[in-house]
């Protein structure tokens, strides 16, 4: 089966807190979105010049972590850690 491969764009403020991240479900913050890439992906994620970085991953993988997030109080236990 062949996976089709997907990039991620992260956009940072100056604090640091991510302010905009592509395929983000809307149950869930910017930053709680990059927390479980992060978590679940962290290898496939590059940092770029002026804030900016992205994760490469296939749309398998995104779809199964989109899955993971639907399940109750994910968001609550992501934003804890």
């Amino acid at each position: 089966m062949n996976s089709q491969e997907v990039i991620i764009h992260v956009r940072f403020g100056p604090n640091g807190r991510v302010i905009q991240i592509s395929e983000r479900p809307a149950k869930l913050t910017p930053n709680q979105w990059f927390d479980v890439l992060n978590v679940r992906a962290s290898s496939a994620y590059r940092p770029l010049a002026w804030g900016r970085g992205i994760f490469r991953l296939s749309r398998t993988a995104i779809e199964a972590f989109k899955q993971e997030t639907a399940r109750p109080g994910l968001a609550n236990r992501e934003s804890a850690t």
